[in-house]
Formats: C-alpha cells, sequence, structure tokens
C-alpha cells in the first residue's frame, strides 16, 4: 500500500505567491496587446484556441509543482491547457487557471488573475485551499476550509449581506460568459432581479466580489469549466456566502476536471442563491 499523500501539507501559499511574482515577470515582458495576441497555432484541452503567453505562464506554475513532486509530494494537476498531469496520486487534485480572463490580459485590460485550488477529492465540495491573485488591482485572496477567507491577509467578514434597492432588486449582479448571444437569451429575466449587472471579465475575480460583498450575487451564462471556479467557490463559501453549480449531484458536486459541466451561480444570502440558480441558461 502507497504511503498517504502530504500534499495537502505543502506550502501552497509560498508557491501560489511564487507563481504569481514569475506570470507577473512574463506578462511585464509582453506589455502590448500585439505582443500578448500571439498565438501558438493549438488549442488547449479546454478547447480554446492557446496563446503563446497562455504556454509561458502555465509553463512557469508547472516548473514549480515539478519541484513539489520531486520534493516528495504527490497529487495530480489539473489544467486548461494540458489537462490532467499524473504527479502520482489522483485523489488530491490541484486546479490551475495561470490566466483567468485570458482576454482580458491579451487586450491589457486590467482584470485577470492566477487561479489555484487544492482539493482532497473529487468534486469542488472537496477544495481545501484556494488563491486568486488579481492583478489589477494587486489582490490576493486566499482561503482554507473551515478557516475563513482573506483579501491581501484581511479577514472577510462572513456576516456582510447583500445590499438591494428601494425596488428590491439586487443593486449589482455580476455575470459572465458574456457574448452577446448568450446575454441576449437571459436578458428579459434580468430587470425582475438586478438593478445594474457587471461582467468583469474572469471567473475566478467575480466570485472574489462576491466574497467581498462588493457585488451582490453573480452567474455564468453557460457553462464553467473547473479551473475558472474551483478556487473562487471556496473564497466565497469561507467568507459567508453561497454557491452552487445548477445540475450537479448536490450544490457542489460539479467534477475538477477540464469539461465545462455546470454553470456556476453565488450569492451573499440564500434565498438570492436559489433565486438565481433558477434562472434560464442560455
Amino acid at each position: 500500500m502507497s504511503p498517504p499523500s502530504t500534499a495537502l501539507e505543502a506550502d501552497w501559499l509560498g508557491l501560489c505567491r511564487r507563481a504569481t511574482e514569475g506570470v507577473n515577470a512574463i506578462l511585464a515582458r509582453s506589455p502590448t496587446t500585439r505582443e500578448r495576441a500571439v498565438e501558438t497555432g493549438q488549442r488547449g484541452e479546454g478547447g480554446d484556441l492557446t496563446l503563446e503567453i497562455d504556454r509561458e505562464v502555465e509553463q512557469c506554475v508547472f516548473s514549480l509543482l515539478d519541484e513539489l513532486s520531486a520534493a516528495g509530494h504527490r497529487f495530480c494537476a489539473v489544467s486548461e491547457e494540458r489537462g490532467i498531469v499524473d504527479y502520482g496520486d489522483p485523489a488530491t487534485r490541484v486546479v490551475i487557471d495561470p490566466i483567468d480572463g485570458s482576454l482580458n490580459a491579451k487586450r491589457a485590460l486590467p482584470q485577470y488573475a492566477i487561479s489555484i485550488a487544492v482539493a482532497d477529492g473529487p468534486t469542488m465540495a472537496d477544495v481545501a485551499f484556494a488563491y486568486v491573485y488579481d492583478f489589477g488591482p494587486g489582490e490576493e485572496w486566499v482561503a482554507r476550509r473551515g478557516a475563513g477567507a482573506t483579501v491581501d491577509g484581511q479577514r472577510l467578514d462572513p456576516a456582510v449581506g447583500e445590499r438591494r434597492n428601494r425596488a428590491g432588486k439586487l443593486e449589482v449582479l455580476g455575470i459572465e460568459s458574456a457574448d452577446p448571444r448568450w446575454v441576449a437569451e437571459v436578458a428579459a429575466d434580468l430587470p425582475e432581479h438586478a438593478a445594474r449587472l457587471r461582467a468583469l471579465g474572469s471567473i475566478a475575480i467575480t466570485l472574489c466580489q462576491v466574497a467581498a460583498a462588493r457585488l451582490d450575487g453573480m452567474f455564468t451564462i453557460k457553462r464553467t469549466r473547473a479551473v475558472d471556479a474551483a478556487a473562487g467557490q471556496l473564497i466565497v463559501r469561507e467568507a459567508g456566502g453561497h454557491v452552487a453549480f445548477p445540475g450537479a449531484e448536490g450544490p457542489l458536486g460539479a467534477p475538477l476536471d477540464v469539461e465545462a459541466h455546470f454553470a456556476v451561480v453565488a450569492a451573499r444570502t440564500a434565498q438570492t442563491l436559489a433565486q438565481l440558480s433558477a434562472l434560464p441558461r442560455a
């Protein structure tokens, strides 16, 4: 019998901070849209066209995972570009999106993030550590299962609720997967629920905004991949919010793999989560 994995005991925060420094350096070497838009001509495991910067930043993260593996920790990595990479233990999963909001990064728009989650099982419910770094404002979001969530080291208050206007609508609702065709399919139902919409272009960052009660809720119009949502959803839950993946086996039953299975919904209250979960999907 193999010895139990020690991967959850590794210094994940330290690794994530080193990865952030590496990604920042890579992007600084390619500051313009023209430089960042160079494609490799290949598609990643998630189906999207791979950019040169995607490949570089992912290699940066995987070099750190190689070091962790060499130190004796066993796990598997789930990545948008490479798929599932075996480091000796499929039960412990490291779910990586080196650039969530890659279109923003390509166009030199400010909000894009590195997102890393570590889980001791195959679903969103099993995520034990979460890290999101928003390169725009330079904010570091961290959560540990059962230990709360922080932004830049300051604990997020789980008692903060949502804000509604005089008509009873959510003051600000985040939406992602903002293809105009998909937005058009759900637009008629949104005025009943929200006074204002925000589309930031990054699922991980949008989830973090719900965690801090800057947004009252969010939902993705289309199905999303685990690499986009695994870290952010734990940050929301540890900050006192609520998350669901409608259609999964249980609210947090979405699998930690590379396929786009379910939409993600998050809110500051359980009642709003239920309302947003019931919205039609494109």
